[in-house]
This record gives structure tokens, C-alpha cells and sequence, in this order.
């Protein structure tokens, strides 16, 4: 399926681009603010739904089959290369969107037919530990057998997200946000991240890891691992201690944005 991708050019010439991929149950929309940043120093960007999100086709927070998120975004992935005339890509997920591009550049590595290969990588709070219980996984194992498709609760509350009440109001009155997830996308995400953990010594993607200490929308200890995991000379990683899960949108993301302005600067010269 051909998701409809957003392209926001570059101030000036682009020297390279940069694909978003967004977190569960919300949309592209909630990004204008990176993509204002990311075009004024020099970045061409490109965004699109997720399946089952924003104005994206399909049952909300549900997907056909575990790995089609990823097989989504390695479409896109195909059709920004093509369209980009040759310059460098960087993947940017957050949250969902940081466990889909981790897991499609993992995919790569085990040969898989999602698997693509970015210039580079960004991992703002993605979900590599969504801290599920025993109880919670054989709860679903069971829910992928009888209803893989059946939407529930994903059990996140909102002020989670940010410290930041008129974000949390916002987030609470966009239209486009919802709270439903399937067992079959919930499968990605308590498998998923394990997997990306499992191919963290053999990284080579150049990465900037970004995680929140004092998140409670995934567990902080997943992005901890593979940080350890990795190669120090291909992941630059950063906890920012007492920060929540959103943060682009924390009182502090003006540090946010400053780390990963010098981070593409170094890797992307104008």
C-alpha cells in the first residue's frame, strides 16, 4: 500500500533528507514543529501516517500482519530514495516510530525482506522495552490466537506524554489521536524491540539514541541496553534525566533540539 508521504523542502538546498516516523496512536501532524527546525538547517523532510493512524486507511492502531508497519515504512523508504536525486537519508521515529525504523535497520541485518538501510538514524524514545509483565505477554499470546484484531485500550495515559499542560491539552483534543491498539501491532512492539536489543553489537547505522529518564510510556532500561550493546563509535546515545516521553515537546526540548542539530551538523555539513 502506497501511504500518502507529506515533503516539506529544505530552506535553501537540501544536503540531505530526513523520513519521520511517529509513535503510537497519534499522526504526522503532531511533528510541524521538527520539520520547521530540521527544513531551516537545511533538511529536506518527508512524512507519512502509519496504518491504522492519523488519515491513514485502516482500523485504528491495527495492522494486517505483525511486520507490515515495517514493510510500510520500507516503501516509503524506496520512494524518498528515488524521488531525493542520490542525497543522504536519516531515519527519525519516535516512540512506535523509533521501534519501526530500529527494527527495519535491524531487518537488514537479518536479511529480512523489510530490512532497508538508512544514511543514518535518530531514536527519540522509542519503544524497545514496552515493560509488559509475564502476565500482560501470555495475556497476549492469547489475544493473538482468538482476536488478533480486536482494538483495545493501549493503557497510556495522556499526561504521560509531556510536563507540559497545553501539550497535554492538545494531545487530548486532537481529533486524530487515539488510544486503540490491536494484539497484532502490540506484538511488534513486545517483541520488536528485543530483537533490535539482540542486534546491537552488530550495528553500523550511525545513530543518535535519545531517551527520556523519567518515562513511563516505555521503559527507559530498553534504549539503557542497546546503548550498552552498540558499538560506541556508531551510537551516540543521551538519557535527559527527569524528561517525559515527548521530547520534542518537553519544557527543556530547546536541549533536545540543540543535541540533534549538532549531531546532523557533524555528520552533514553545509
Amino acid at each position: 500500500m502506497d501511504l500518502p508521504l507529506l515533503h516539506n523542502p529544505a530552506t535553501g538546498a537540501s544536503r540531505a533528507h530526513i523520513l519521520l516516523v511517529h509513535g503510537l496512536g497519534e499522526h504526522q501532524g503532531r511533528y510541524d514543529e521538527v520539520v520547521r527546525r530540521l527544513n531551516f538547517w537545511g533538511f529536506g523532510c518527508w512524512r507519512y501516517d502509519q496504518r491504522g493512524h492519523g488519515q491513514a486507511p485502516g482500523r485504528r492502531g491495527d495492522a494486517p500482519q505483525v511486520h507490515t508497519l515495517l514493510a510500510d515504512l520500507a516503501q516509503a523508504i524506496d520512494r524518498v530514495r528515488a524521488q531525493t536525486l542520490g542525497l543522504p537519508l536519516v531515519l527519525l521515529g519516535h516512540s512506535l516510530g523509533g521501534l519501526v525504523a530500529a527494527r527495519t535497520v535491524a531487518g537488514a541485518l537479518r536479511g529480512e525482506p523489510f530490512g532497508r538501510v538508512p544514511d543514518a538514524l535518530v531514536l527519540s524514545s522509542p519503544a524497545l522495552d514496552p515493560g509488559m509483565t509475564s502476565g500482560q505477554r501470555a495475556l497476549l499470546a492469547l489475544g493473538r490466537r482468538l482476536f488478533p484484531h480486536l482494538a483495545v485500550s493501549n493503557g497510556l495515559q495522556p499526561a504521560w506524554i509531556s510536563r507540559d499542560p497545553a501539550v497535554v491539552q492538545a494531545y487530548v483534543q486532537d481529533p486524530q489521536v487515539h488510544d486503540r491498539v490491536t494484539a497484532t501491532v502490540a506484538a511488534l512492539v513486545a517483541d520488536g524491540g528485543a530483537e533490535v536489543i539482540d542486534d546491537a553489537a552488530r550495528w553500523q547505522v550511525p545513530t543518535l539514541l535519545m531517551w527520556a529518564g523519567a518515562d513511563r510510556c516505555v521503559t527507559p532500561q530498553g534504549s539503557a541496553r542497546f546503548a550498552a550493546a552498540a558499538p560506541s563509535d556508531r551510537v551516540t546515545q543521551r538519557c535527559f534525566d527527569g524528561l517525559f516521553h515527548e521530547l520534542f515537546n518537553e519544557p527543556e526540548h530547546e536541549q533536545v533540539f540543540a543535541l540533534l542539530r549538532d549531531w546532523l551538523n557533524e555528520r552533514f555539513p553545509s
